[in-house]
């Protein structure tokens, strides 16, 4: 993670800092004029995975690189309400000036990883993989689908550059699902796997006869989700995708895709409550 950081996401981290702190911290300022050596707790307020450790660290560093850490738990552990997490020590003006970009970096990631892990437990004695989509917060992409991957899920493409997904406005454009894959492969270099997303039956023939790689079932009922696995036939790898939350995974299970995909890991997992306490000088 720290070379992943300091290659991409220290300019990041930085750009939240600067949306925070435009010139100073006024309040900090007024009760801490001059520079004082503290210390402050980590606490867990909820039960949890927690995801994002280095990144919480880096805001502190990023601030002051003489800011010391002593954190208890490593990211993908399973964390308690009440738990002490670590401790930071180091100029009290710095502990006030991160505490909230650290926390929100922490507090959003570690909220992914928790929702995730609820869903991939779910999932761990099937053949079919978790993965996560594009439905990201701007600027938050790289955090977030860290947090997948700590959470127990699978990334599925970083960003528009990295795979071909043939969507149905991209099948619209195209003038079919035939047309569509025909023009990727013609394109794309040939390392690259193409994907392409149907809505129904027909659609699912096109996409094995074309020769898909990869065929997302999308907005399917249960029972056409089965009799579009018999027509693939193991022609193609196999994606559901399409409202995908922990109330409903479980009903799609049996259905004997490989990849189920989920915009909810990252829309709408809700943050996991940390906070810091108890901040002394010493």
């Amino acid at each position: 993670m720290r070379e992943l950081m300091n290659l991409n996401v220290d300019n990041l981290i930085l750009q939240a800092l600067r949306e925070d702190i435009t010139s100073e911290d006024i309040t900090t300022n007024s009760v801490m004029p001059n520079y004082q050596l503290g210390q402050v707790e980590l606490i867990c307020k909820q039960d949890g995975v927690i995801a994002g450790l280095s990144v919480f660290c880096r805001v502190f560093e990023l601030l002051d690189d003489k800011t010391e850490f002593d954190i208890k738990v490593k990211d993908g552990d399973e964390v308690k309400s009440g738990q002490l997490l670590g401790t930071i020590k180091g100029d009290i003006r710095v502990l006030l000036e991160g505490e909230r970009t650290a926390l929100n970096y922490l507090q959003r990631m570690s909220g992914i990883a928790t929702y995730t892990h609820s869903i991939a437990v779910l999932l761990k004695d099937s053949k079919t993989k978790l993965l996560d989509t594009r439905k990201t917060t701007p600027n938050m992409r790289i955090f977030e689908k860290y947090a997948v991957k700590v959470g127990g899920g699978y990334n599925h493409r970083y960003n528009l550059s990295d795979g071909i997904l043939l969507k149905d406005n991209h099948i619209g454009a195209a003038g079919g699902v035939k047309e569509a894959i025909t023009m990727a492969k013609e394109y794309a270099p040939f390392v690259r796997k193409i994907e392409v997303e149907v809505e129904n039956l027909t659609m699912v023939k096109e996409a094995v006869e074309a020769g898909a790689d990869i065929i997302m079932l999308d907005n399917m009922d249960k029972e056409t989700m089965k009799e579009a696995i018999k027509i693939i036939d193991g022609r193609a790898e196999t994606e559901c995708s399409g409202n995908v939350t922990k109330e409903n995974v479980a009903n799609l299970i049996d259905i004997g895709v490989d990849y189920i995909s989920s915009g909810a890991l990252t829309h709408s997992a809700p943050i996991l409550d940390l906070s810091l306490k108890n901040l002394h000088a010493i």
